[in-house]
């Protein structure tokens, strides 16, 4: 079985991809893993759409059960298909920005304060998360997820990125396995 959980930035879809993998057989890809090249500083170097998607298909195709974790839709429309289950989080703008800024923080701890790059990269990635609510942005929005959704060929299950971790990953798991006896 494919699974595939994407919502904004911050709404939860790592965290829940990879408790969904620690309570099942299933092993999680985020798309981070291949849309970012690795370098010292993370989130820096795209890798090209072939590129991402050659690596990825081949981790995809290796596992019987896989959950992807992230926003594909601007990956090609082989993936529109390519699912069994979609879980789109949708998460209030107030708290998934609160998420995001303790994430930063989290992650480049002082160099925040004192490193210019630093600052740079996180203020414009904030500012471009802070932007998914507002439909007339060209960046990855709601209004964009709504619409992709509406050309999945699978069945969509919305939660809230609100509701308990583990309330979330029991929906999740009980519509894999619903799905299981289809």
């Amino acid at each position: 079985m494919k699974l595939l959980i994407f919502g904004a930035s911050g709404s939860g879809t790592t965290t829940l991809g990879k408790e969904v993998e620690r309570r099942s057989n299933f092993k999680h890809l985020d798309v981070d893993d291949y849309y970012w090249k690795k370098t010292k500083l993370l989130f820096q170097e795209k890798i090209p759409l072939t590129e991402r998607n050659k690596k990825l298909k081949a981790d995809f195709n290796k596992f019987e059960n896989v959950i992807v974790s992230g926003s594909m839709v601007s990956w090609g429309k082989e993936w529109e298909i390519a699912f069994d289950l979609a879980v789109f989080i949708r998460l209030e703008n107030k708290e998934r920005m609160k998420r995001l800024k303790k994430r930063e923080t989290e992650r480049y701890g002082d160099k925040l304060l004192t490193d210019e790059k630093i600052q740079r990269n996180s203020n414009a990635f904030l500012e471009w998360a802070n932007q998914y609510e507002n439909s007339s942005f060209n960046g990855r929005t709601l209004k964009i997820h709504n619409n992709w959704i509406k050309l999945l060929d699978c069945k969509v299950l919305r939660i809230n990125g609100e509701v308990e971790l583990k309330y979330n990953v029991e929906k999740v798991l009980t519509e894999i396995k619903l799905l299981a006896t289809t």
